[in-house]
Protein backbone atom coordinates (compact mmCIF):
# COMPACT_ATOMS: atom_id res chain seq x y z
CA UNK A 1 0.00 0.00 0.00
CA UNK A 2 2.75 2.31 0.13
CA UNK A 3 2.66 5.82 -1.54
CA UNK A 4 5.82 8.47 -2.43
CA UNK A 5 4.37 11.02 -0.19
CA UNK A 6 3.61 10.87 3.80
CA UNK A 7 0.43 12.75 4.56
CA UNK A 8 -1.01 14.25 7.97
CA UNK A 9 -4.45 13.41 8.05
CA UNK A 10 -6.71 14.42 10.29
CA UNK A 11 -10.26 11.37 10.36
CA UNK A 12 -13.05 13.19 11.68
CA UNK A 13 -16.71 11.11 13.19
CA UNK A 14 -19.15 11.57 16.00
CA UNK A 15 -19.10 8.80 18.35
CA UNK A 16 -16.82 6.01 18.23
CA UNK A 17 -19.21 3.19 17.89
CA UNK A 18 -20.49 0.50 15.34
CA UNK A 19 -19.16 0.21 11.64
CA UNK A 20 -18.02 3.47 11.23
CA UNK A 21 -15.82 3.63 14.38
CA UNK A 22 -14.54 0.08 13.14
CA UNK A 23 -13.92 1.44 9.57
CA UNK A 24 -11.96 4.77 11.00
CA UNK A 25 -10.01 2.34 13.32
CA UNK A 26 -9.05 0.13 10.31
CA UNK A 27 -8.10 2.95 8.35
CA UNK A 28 -5.94 4.75 11.06
CA UNK A 29 -3.95 0.98 11.29
CA UNK A 30 -3.27 0.69 7.90
CA UNK A 31 -2.47 4.36 7.04
CA UNK A 32 0.09 4.82 9.64
CA UNK A 33 1.69 1.27 8.98
CA UNK A 34 2.21 3.07 5.49
CA UNK A 35 4.25 6.16 7.50
CA UNK A 36 1.60 8.38 7.36
CA UNK A 37 0.44 10.22 10.37
CA UNK A 38 -2.77 10.52 11.50
CA UNK A 39 -5.10 12.35 14.27
CA UNK A 40 -8.13 11.77 15.57
CA UNK A 41 -11.57 14.15 16.20
CA UNK A 42 -14.40 12.45 18.24
CA UNK A 43 -17.27 13.73 20.31
CA UNK A 44 -17.03 14.04 23.56
CA UNK A 45 -20.91 13.51 24.42
CA UNK A 46 -21.50 10.46 23.02
CA UNK A 47 -19.86 6.72 24.18
CA UNK A 48 -20.64 3.32 24.81
CA UNK A 49 -19.41 0.70 27.56
CA UNK A 50 -16.48 0.10 25.41
CA UNK A 51 -15.31 3.63 23.99
CA UNK A 52 -12.58 4.58 26.39
CA UNK A 53 -10.96 0.85 25.31
CA UNK A 54 -11.62 1.33 21.34
CA UNK A 55 -9.93 4.39 21.70
CA UNK A 56 -7.34 3.65 23.79
CA UNK A 57 -6.20 1.04 21.36
CA UNK A 58 -5.71 3.49 18.58
CA UNK A 59 -3.54 5.47 20.41
CA UNK A 60 -0.64 4.27 19.53
CA UNK A 61 -1.64 4.29 15.65
CA UNK A 62 -2.87 8.09 15.67
CA UNK A 63 0.65 10.19 16.15
CA UNK A 64 -1.17 13.50 16.01
CA UNK A 65 -3.63 12.81 18.80
CA UNK A 66 -7.12 11.82 19.53
CA UNK A 67 -9.01 14.90 20.07
CA UNK A 68 -12.49 15.33 21.76
CA UNK A 69 -15.03 18.39 20.72
CA UNK A 70 -18.91 18.40 21.54
CA UNK A 71 -21.06 17.04 18.61
CA UNK A 72 -24.37 16.89 19.17
CA UNK A 73 -26.51 13.97 17.97
CA UNK A 74 -29.12 16.26 15.74
CA UNK A 75 -28.84 20.10 15.75
CA UNK A 76 -27.26 21.89 19.05
CA UNK A 77 -24.69 24.41 19.98
CA UNK A 78 -22.13 22.20 19.29
CA UNK A 79 -22.50 23.01 15.47
CA UNK A 80 -21.24 26.29 15.98
CA UNK A 81 -18.34 26.11 17.89
CA UNK A 82 -16.71 22.43 16.77
CA UNK A 83 -16.27 23.36 13.05
CA UNK A 84 -14.29 26.48 14.48
CA UNK A 85 -12.00 23.63 16.99
CA UNK A 86 -11.08 21.59 14.41
CA UNK A 87 -10.37 24.27 12.31
CA UNK A 88 -7.80 25.30 14.72
CA UNK A 89 -6.74 22.30 15.28
CA UNK A 90 -5.98 21.91 11.41
CA UNK A 91 -3.83 24.76 11.69
CA UNK A 92 -2.45 23.63 14.94
CA UNK A 93 -1.50 20.28 13.00
CA UNK A 94 -0.54 21.34 9.64
CA UNK A 95 -2.92 18.59 8.26
CA UNK A 96 -3.20 17.90 4.43
CA UNK A 97 -6.20 15.68 4.29
CA UNK A 98 -9.68 16.25 6.58
CA UNK A 99 -11.68 13.19 6.16
CA UNK A 100 -14.97 13.34 7.74
CA UNK A 101 -16.83 9.85 8.26
CA UNK A 102 -20.99 9.94 9.13
CA UNK A 103 -23.08 13.17 8.36
CA UNK A 104 -21.52 14.74 11.11
CA UNK A 105 -18.11 14.25 10.76
CA UNK A 106 -18.60 15.52 7.11
CA UNK A 107 -20.27 18.45 7.78
CA UNK A 108 -17.19 19.47 10.58
CA UNK A 109 -14.63 18.77 8.19
CA UNK A 110 -15.66 20.29 5.26
CA UNK A 111 -16.80 23.69 7.47
CA UNK A 112 -13.53 23.58 8.93
CA UNK A 113 -12.69 23.79 5.09
CA UNK A 114 -14.40 26.70 3.82
CA UNK A 115 -11.61 29.63 2.41
CA UNK A 116 -8.53 27.63 2.78
CA UNK A 117 -6.87 25.88 -0.41
CA UNK A 118 -4.85 23.38 2.13
CA UNK A 119 -6.12 20.85 3.55
CA UNK A 120 -8.36 18.45 0.96
CA UNK A 121 -11.97 18.02 2.36
CA UNK A 122 -12.87 14.07 1.91
CA UNK A 123 -16.39 12.98 3.28
CA UNK A 124 -17.53 9.08 3.40
CA UNK A 125 -21.26 9.24 4.44
CA UNK A 126 -21.48 5.67 5.92
CA UNK A 127 -25.08 5.67 5.37
CA UNK A 128 -25.89 8.68 8.36
CA UNK A 129 -27.79 11.29 6.08
CA UNK A 130 -29.23 9.15 4.04
CA UNK A 131 -31.33 7.91 6.50
CA UNK A 132 -32.65 11.21 7.21
CA UNK A 133 -36.17 11.56 5.55
CA UNK A 134 -36.37 14.55 2.91
CA UNK A 135 -39.93 15.37 4.15
CA UNK A 136 -38.93 15.77 7.78
CA UNK A 137 -37.30 19.13 9.42
CA UNK A 138 -33.78 17.68 10.47
CA UNK A 139 -33.76 16.14 6.86
CA UNK A 140 -34.32 19.39 4.93
CA UNK A 141 -31.68 20.91 6.85
CA UNK A 142 -29.00 17.98 6.07
CA UNK A 143 -29.64 17.74 2.69
CA UNK A 144 -29.34 21.76 2.24
CA UNK A 145 -26.19 21.45 4.29
CA UNK A 146 -24.74 18.82 1.62
CA UNK A 147 -25.46 20.88 -1.27
CA UNK A 148 -23.86 23.39 0.36
CA UNK A 149 -20.35 22.11 1.04
CA UNK A 150 -19.94 20.58 -2.18
CA UNK A 151 -17.74 22.95 -3.25
CA UNK A 152 -15.30 21.82 -0.29
CA UNK A 153 -15.58 18.94 -1.25
CA UNK A 154 -12.65 17.03 -2.78
CA UNK A 155 -14.13 13.36 -3.35
CA UNK A 156 -17.04 11.86 -1.88
CA UNK A 157 -15.91 7.77 -0.93
CA UNK A 158 -19.37 5.49 -0.95
CA UNK A 159 -18.74 2.47 0.85
CA UNK A 160 -21.36 1.14 -1.79
CA UNK A 161 -22.93 1.36 -5.03
CA UNK A 162 -26.35 1.48 -3.07
CA UNK A 163 -24.97 4.69 -0.93
CA UNK A 164 -23.82 6.64 -4.17
CA UNK A 165 -26.99 5.67 -6.05
CA UNK A 166 -29.01 7.15 -2.87
CA UNK A 167 -26.82 10.19 -2.47
CA UNK A 168 -27.08 11.02 -6.03
CA UNK A 169 -30.92 10.70 -5.96
CA UNK A 170 -31.74 12.32 -2.55
CA UNK A 171 -28.64 14.89 -2.28
CA UNK A 172 -27.78 15.61 -5.84
CA UNK A 173 -25.19 14.25 -7.99
CA UNK A 174 -21.39 15.09 -6.58
CA UNK A 175 -19.91 17.22 -8.92
CA UNK A 176 -16.53 15.75 -7.18
CA UNK A 177 -14.81 12.22 -7.71
CA UNK A 178 -17.16 10.00 -5.91
CA UNK A 179 -15.65 6.35 -5.88
CA UNK A 180 -17.29 3.38 -4.37
CA UNK A 181 -14.91 1.75 -2.12
CA UNK A 182 -15.96 -1.58 -0.17
CA UNK A 183 -15.21 -1.87 3.45
CA UNK A 184 -12.50 -5.22 3.74
CA UNK A 185 -11.46 -7.48 6.39
CA UNK A 186 -8.16 -8.39 7.62
CA UNK A 187 -6.82 -12.26 6.71
CA UNK A 188 -7.56 -13.20 10.21
CA UNK A 189 -10.91 -12.46 10.17
CA UNK A 190 -11.36 -15.46 7.86
CA UNK A 191 -10.75 -17.90 10.62
CA UNK A 192 -14.14 -19.86 11.12
CA UNK A 193 -15.25 -19.00 14.56
CA UNK A 194 -16.82 -22.28 16.10
CA UNK A 195 -19.82 -22.19 18.05
CA UNK A 196 -19.78 -22.71 21.97
CA UNK A 197 -21.40 -25.62 23.28
CA UNK A 198 -23.60 -23.99 24.34
CA UNK A 199 -24.93 -21.55 22.26
CA UNK A 200 -28.00 -19.79 20.96
CA UNK A 201 -29.28 -20.81 17.43
CA UNK A 202 -29.28 -17.21 16.28
CA UNK A 203 -27.09 -13.79 17.56
CA UNK A 204 -27.28 -10.27 17.05
CA UNK A 205 -25.04 -7.77 17.37
CA UNK A 206 -25.19 -3.94 16.61
CA UNK A 207 -26.80 -0.88 18.31
CA UNK A 208 -30.11 -1.55 19.66
CA UNK A 209 -32.09 0.88 17.91
CA UNK A 210 -34.91 1.10 15.98
CA UNK A 211 -33.73 1.57 12.72
CA UNK A 212 -31.63 -2.17 13.59
CA UNK A 213 -35.02 -3.76 13.06
CA UNK A 214 -34.65 -4.93 16.79
CA UNK A 215 -38.25 -5.11 17.65
CA UNK A 216 -39.00 -7.10 14.67
CA UNK A 217 -36.07 -9.74 15.22
CA UNK A 218 -38.48 -10.64 18.42
CA UNK A 219 -41.85 -10.54 16.83
CA UNK A 220 -40.36 -13.10 14.04
CA UNK A 221 -38.63 -15.25 17.09
CA UNK A 222 -41.50 -15.77 19.17
CA UNK A 223 -43.26 -18.88 16.82
CA UNK A 224 -39.78 -20.19 15.63
CA UNK A 225 -39.20 -23.50 16.91
CA UNK A 226 -35.88 -26.44 16.56
CA UNK A 227 -36.64 -30.00 15.62
CA UNK A 228 -37.46 -31.17 18.70
CA UNK A 229 -40.48 -28.55 19.08
CA UNK A 230 -38.33 -26.48 21.77
CA UNK A 231 -38.39 -23.15 21.39
CA UNK A 232 -35.40 -21.43 19.35
CA UNK A 233 -32.74 -18.93 21.07
CA UNK A 234 -31.64 -15.88 20.70
CA UNK A 235 -28.37 -13.97 21.96
CA UNK A 236 -28.15 -9.44 21.30
CA UNK A 237 -24.97 -7.87 21.90
CA UNK A 238 -25.36 -4.27 22.14
CA UNK A 239 -26.55 -1.22 23.29
CA UNK A 240 -28.10 1.40 22.38
CA UNK A 241 -31.63 4.14 23.18
CA UNK A 242 -34.08 1.28 22.42
CA UNK A 243 -32.72 -1.40 25.10
CA UNK A 244 -35.45 -0.10 27.48
CA UNK A 245 -37.74 -0.70 24.98
CA UNK A 246 -36.94 -4.25 23.73
CA UNK A 247 -36.19 -5.27 27.25
CA UNK A 248 -39.84 -4.50 27.61
CA UNK A 249 -41.16 -6.33 24.20
CA UNK A 250 -39.61 -9.45 25.50
CA UNK A 251 -41.02 -9.50 28.76
CA UNK A 252 -44.31 -8.85 27.28
CA UNK A 253 -44.03 -11.68 24.82
CA UNK A 254 -41.96 -13.81 28.23
CA UNK A 255 -39.60 -14.47 26.38
CA UNK A 256 -36.71 -13.55 29.00
CA UNK A 257 -35.77 -17.42 29.16
CA UNK A 258 -34.95 -17.64 25.76
CA UNK A 259 -33.49 -13.84 24.66
CA UNK A 260 -30.33 -12.56 25.95
CA UNK A 261 -29.03 -9.09 26.33
CA UNK A 262 -25.59 -9.42 26.56
CA UNK A 263 -24.52 -6.11 26.56
CA UNK A 264 -22.00 -4.27 24.23
CA UNK A 265 -19.29 -7.19 23.64
CA UNK A 266 -16.98 -7.77 20.43
CA UNK A 267 -18.15 -8.99 17.61
CA UNK A 268 -16.23 -12.41 16.85
CA UNK A 269 -16.33 -13.30 20.37
CA UNK A 270 -20.65 -13.07 20.08
CA UNK A 271 -20.31 -15.21 16.91
CA UNK A 272 -19.18 -18.32 19.01
CA UNK A 273 -22.13 -17.87 21.14
CA UNK A 274 -24.72 -18.24 18.41
CA UNK A 275 -25.52 -20.71 15.53
CA UNK A 276 -26.46 -18.46 13.06
CA UNK A 277 -25.96 -14.38 12.43
CA UNK A 278 -29.03 -12.55 11.52
CA UNK A 279 -29.29 -8.71 10.36
CA UNK A 280 -32.84 -7.63 10.45
CA UNK A 281 -32.10 -3.95 9.39
CA UNK A 282 -34.64 -1.40 8.07
CA UNK A 283 -31.60 0.63 6.50
CA UNK A 284 -27.63 -0.11 6.15
CA UNK A 285 -25.02 1.47 3.87
CA UNK A 286 -22.49 -1.44 4.14
CA UNK A 287 -22.88 -3.03 7.41
CA UNK A 288 -19.36 -4.51 8.89
CA UNK A 289 -21.25 -7.26 10.64
CA UNK A 290 -22.75 -9.24 7.86
CA UNK A 291 -19.34 -8.94 6.27
CA UNK A 292 -17.54 -10.45 10.01
CA UNK A 293 -20.35 -12.71 10.17
CA UNK A 294 -19.90 -14.50 7.23
CA UNK A 295 -15.95 -14.35 7.52
CA UNK A 296 -16.55 -16.05 10.68
CA UNK A 297 -18.01 -19.15 8.81
CA UNK A 298 -21.27 -17.95 10.30
CA UNK A 299 -24.90 -18.66 8.32
CA UNK A 300 -26.31 -15.20 7.98
CA UNK A 301 -29.69 -13.87 7.67
CA UNK A 302 -30.32 -10.30 6.52
CA UNK A 303 -32.68 -7.74 4.82
CA UNK A 304 -32.49 -6.48 1.39
CA UNK A 305 -31.58 -2.97 2.27
CA UNK A 306 -28.50 -1.01 1.40
CA UNK A 307 -25.41 -2.44 0.43
CA UNK A 308 -26.60 -5.92 1.57
CA UNK A 309 -27.00 -7.39 -1.70
CA UNK A 310 -23.35 -6.15 -2.98
CA UNK A 311 -22.43 -8.56 -0.36
CA UNK A 312 -24.16 -11.12 -0.52
CA UNK A 313 -23.27 -11.48 -4.21
CA UNK A 314 -24.57 -14.78 -5.47
CA UNK A 315 -26.51 -15.69 -2.74
CA UNK A 316 -28.60 -12.41 -2.84
CA UNK A 317 -31.57 -14.08 -3.33
CA UNK A 318 -32.17 -15.51 0.06
CA UNK A 319 -32.10 -11.84 1.71
CA UNK A 320 -35.54 -11.02 2.85
CA UNK A 321 -37.96 -7.71 2.76
CA UNK A 322 -36.89 -5.26 5.27
CA UNK A 323 -39.80 -5.02 8.60
CA UNK A 324 -41.35 -8.34 7.88
CA UNK A 325 -41.63 -10.47 10.74
CA UNK A 326 -43.61 -13.05 8.88
CA UNK A 327 -40.32 -13.25 6.01
CA UNK A 328 -37.77 -13.18 8.95
CA UNK A 329 -39.66 -15.76 10.93
CA UNK A 330 -39.92 -18.19 7.91
CA UNK A 331 -35.63 -17.55 6.99
CA UNK A 332 -35.08 -18.52 10.68
CA UNK A 333 -37.33 -21.46 10.99
CA UNK A 334 -35.78 -22.64 7.51
CA UNK A 335 -32.36 -22.18 8.95
CA UNK A 336 -33.04 -24.21 11.50
CA UNK A 337 -34.92 -27.05 9.33
CA UNK A 338 -32.03 -27.48 6.92
CA UNK A 339 -28.69 -26.49 8.61
CA UNK A 340 -26.95 -28.41 5.48
CA UNK A 341 -28.78 -25.49 2.86
CA UNK A 342 -27.60 -23.30 5.21
CA UNK A 343 -24.27 -24.47 5.53
CA UNK A 344 -23.48 -24.72 1.53
CA UNK A 345 -25.38 -21.19 0.97
CA UNK A 346 -22.50 -19.81 3.57
CA UNK A 347 -19.75 -21.59 1.53
CA UNK A 348 -20.66 -19.80 -1.39
CA UNK A 349 -20.95 -16.39 0.45
CA UNK A 350 -17.65 -16.45 1.97
CA UNK A 351 -15.50 -17.21 -1.81
CA UNK A 352 -17.08 -13.98 -2.57
CA UNK A 353 -16.16 -12.05 -0.02
CA UNK A 354 -12.73 -13.31 0.72
CA UNK A 355 -11.96 -12.29 -3.18
CA UNK A 356 -14.24 -9.04 -3.06
CA UNK A 357 -14.03 -7.16 0.29
CA UNK A 358 -10.14 -7.08 1.40
CA UNK A 359 -8.87 -4.49 3.94
CA UNK A 360 -5.79 -4.57 2.11
CA UNK A 361 -7.32 -2.93 -0.93
CA UNK A 362 -9.83 -0.52 0.96
CA UNK A 363 -6.69 0.75 2.60
CA UNK A 364 -4.79 0.65 -0.84
CA UNK A 365 -7.44 2.58 -2.07
CA UNK A 366 -8.30 5.34 -0.13
CA UNK A 367 -4.58 6.07 0.40
CA UNK A 368 -4.18 6.51 -3.45
CA UNK A 369 -6.97 9.21 -3.48
CA UNK A 370 -5.91 10.73 -0.70
CA UNK A 371 -2.46 10.80 -2.70
CA UNK A 372 -3.63 11.85 -6.17
CA UNK A 373 -5.77 15.03 -4.81
CA UNK A 374 -2.96 16.19 -2.30
CA UNK A 375 -0.64 16.52 -4.87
Amino acid sequence: MATARKLRILQVMRAPVGGLFRHVADLTRSLAADGHEIGIVVDSLANDAQTETRLAALEPFASLGIHRFAMPHVLGRGDLVTPLAVRRLVNKLNIDVLHGHGAKGGFYARLAKIGKRKPIAIYTPHGGVLHFSASSRSGQVFHLLERKLMAQTAAIIFESAFAKRTYSAVIEEPSCPSPVIHNGLNQDEFVPVPANDDAADFVFVGELRDLKGIHVLIDALAEVRRSDGTPATLVMAGDGPARAALATQIAKLKMQDRVELAGAQPARAMFARGRCAVVPSLAESLPYVVLEAAAAQLPVIATKVGGIPEIFGPTAASLIAAGDPLALREAMQGVLDDPRGAHIEMKTRLAHIAEAFSLERMAGDIAALYASLST
